[in-house]
């Protein structure tokens, strides 16, 4: 019977005791071992169907979970757990240096990862919608802490393996949520759906971050399995004879078996088969995933340090405002802060401060607050802009007495308000000042947006965000940034909408020899000029097939009826069209085709 080779460890006195103690006080008796050990032996049969149905219904559950954003549905998947049994296998095998055991559990758990893998592909294909929610992106980035918790799992999961089942109820549930085996296979799965589909690059991106959290999960548990076996010794020397009995009795051991004596590997096997050796095998993996896993620790450290350092900002600037500027001196209410922003980029400190106030602030007060900011922050005070958005509010009586104030200055000072059309020009620059760095996810493109003040008091403001892409920006994306355009704003009800402009605007067929424009390639023809008159900075690309020189002259024609009919009709500038050489339909086709006019 091939085995890992057996050595003969030194006999540690303090060692041995710690294992007696453990054993005896976890109850694991000799028969309670060759229970454990022909449990696990059985889970890592490739006949059993209701595991293979277990793992096809555990991965559909946490694809459509995870697409879903559902974290109840995760769970549910969580709970089904049909790998654990595998991994803990693996990790007996190991531990009691069988070979057998580890080369059914390695075979199984590898067929066991591809079937839930290609499940979730398929799944991902067949659903309209493919989104990349937050629970699929939480598990796309995993770092060392996760490790660290798949270790305790591990060793939970073990002590809960050994242990009678009396008791062992309210912690498999806890380790099959905590290690979440299956979500990242599935998330695999959706990455490489999505790299086949939509966008390899991203695809890939995801797909890998996936695999590594379950690799991570995998070589951990794995790991401290054969810890936890090796301390409760499960495989002496009475489980170890009943062990050979059963995989010469097993068809798959049995296969296994002569697979090896016939193969070239036997003999090194034997030697990586020491105790050392097995552990080197399973610590090395753990030494390399280390490597990715600490980058994205110290990434995750950065933007914790960088929010604390954005919520001491907020905090600093908000302390200072209610001792200095938020009362009078006679004690009475002067301003109440409505939302306060900061922004540290480049080295310079950018803080929005909206504020509901009854008299308004002078340039000296505001240049005392940056003094003071700077000053605790231990900052430039040239390094440190202060927006301030001032919201008058006031009772009748102040009312009154400002607009006496008023009265008296129109008096004495004859220098005319500032006009309806000044108001909207500062607002309008205000407003261009604070979406200048605006971008949008790629591949779409900004075009630019659409402003219109309404007498509304639920959406006084509403922006149409304008931008050109191949497809519509996902939900999620969307609520990003309107969260962003508002934040920039300081105007948290402003109506935020998006308006995509299509790349593909599709084709235009002509007659056979013929270069006049039907009714229905005028109507294309007008809604694409519409949008050109609309957004200068776009260009329409006349695709056609210039490589066929017997028809060049037909298209020429065809082109130039196009080119005739934007610039008559839609008042469409030349830098607006341009032809290309490209696939289109048929020789009697135009391919129409959006983008943007580079500068």
């Amino acid at each position: 019977m091939a085995k890992f080779r057996q050595t003969n460890t030194p006999k540690f006195t303090w060692v041995n005791r710690f294992r007696n103690w453990l054993t005896f006080n976890l109850g694991i008796s000799q028969a309670r071992k060759e229970e454990i050990y022909r449990d696990l032996l059985a889970s890592v049969t490739l006949q059993d169907v209701s595991y293979w149905l277990q793992v096809i219904f555990a991965a559909g559950i946490a694809t459509l979970g995870l697409v879903l954003n559902s974290p109840a549905v995760i769970i549910g998947a969580m709970l089904i757990s049909p790998l654990m049994g595998t991994i803990l296998a693996t990790g007996l095998g190991f531990a009691a240096g069988d070979l057998i055991l580890a080369m059914r559990a390695i075979l199984n758990l590898t067929l066991s990862c591809i079937v839930a893998i290609l499940f979730a592909f398929i799944l991902v294909g067949i659903l309209p919608f493919k989104e990349l929610t937050s629970e699929i992106s939480v598990r796309t980035n995993p770092n060392v802490l996760d490790l660290v918790i798949a270790l305790f799992s591990g060793a939970l999961g073990s002590i809960a393996t050994c242990k009678e089942p009396k008791g062992v109820v309210t912690s498999i549930p806890g380790v099959s949520i905590a290690v979440a085996l299956m979500p990242p296979l599935c998330v695999v799965g959706y990455g490489i759906g999505i790299a086949t589909s939509l966008n390899f690059t991203n695809g890939l991106e995801i797909a890998r971050g996936g695999g590594l959290l379950f690799l991570t999960n995998l070589i951990a548990i794995t790991l401290m399995a054969m810890i936890v076996f090796l301390l409760l010794r499960i495989d002496t020397p009475v489980v170890r004879e009943q062990v050979r009995e059963w995989h010469q009795q097993n068809p798959e051991s049995s296969w296994f078996q002569s697979f090896i004596d016939h193969s070239l590997i036997s003999d090194r096997l034997k030697v990586i088969g020491s105790l050392p050796s097995r552990f080197i095998l399973i610590l090395f993996p753990v030494l390399v995933l280390l490597i990715p896993l600490n980058e994205s620790l110290i990434q995750l450290r950065q933007e914790i340090t960088q929010k604390q350092q954005k919520n001491q900002i907020i905090k600093v600037g908000t302390e200072i405002w209610q001792q200095k500027f938020a009362v009078f001196t006679d004690g009475q209410r002067r301003s109440d802060i409505s939302k306060i922003f900061a922004q540290e980029q480049s080295g310079k400190l950018l803080m929005q401060i909206r504020v509901f106030t009854s008299k308004l602030y002078t340039s000296e007060e505001k240049n005392e607050f940056v003094q003071l900011v700077a000053s605790r922050l231990k900052k430039n005070p040239d390094a440190v802009q202060l927006q301030l958005i001032e919201i008058p509010t006031a009772s009748k009586d102040l009312i009154a007495q400002l607009a006496a104030i008023e009265k008296k200055e129109l008096a004495v000072d004859k220098k005319p308000q500032p006009t309806i059309a000044e108001y909207q020009t500062a607002f309008l620059q205000s407003t261009e000042t604070a979406l200048q760095n605006f971008q949008l996810p790629p591949p779409a493109e900004l075009l630019g947006y659409e402003m219109v003040i309404t007498n509304s008091v639920t959406e006084p403001l509403s922006l149409n965000m304008v931008y050109l892409s191949k497809r519509e920006m996902s939900t999620d994306a969307k609520n990003l940034l309107v969260g962003d355009i508002r934040n920039r704003l300081v105007f948290p009800n402003a109506n935020v909408r998006f308006q995509r402009i299509p790349i593909n605007q599709g084709t235009i067929t002509l007659a056979p020899d013929k270069a006049e424009l039907s009714s229905a390639s005028t109507q294309s023809l007008t809604r694409i000029g519409r949008t050109l008159e609309l957004q200068p900075n776009l260009q329409i690309e006349l695709i056609a097939d210039l490589s066929n020189k017997e028809l060049n002259s037909i298209t020429q024609k065809r082109t130039d009826a196009i080119k005739k009919y934007l610039n008559s009709k839609w008042k469409i500038a030349a830098n607006q069209i341009q032809i290309s050489q490209g696939k289109v339909e048929s020789n009697n086709s135009i391919g129409l085709k959006m983008k943007v006019i580079k500068s």
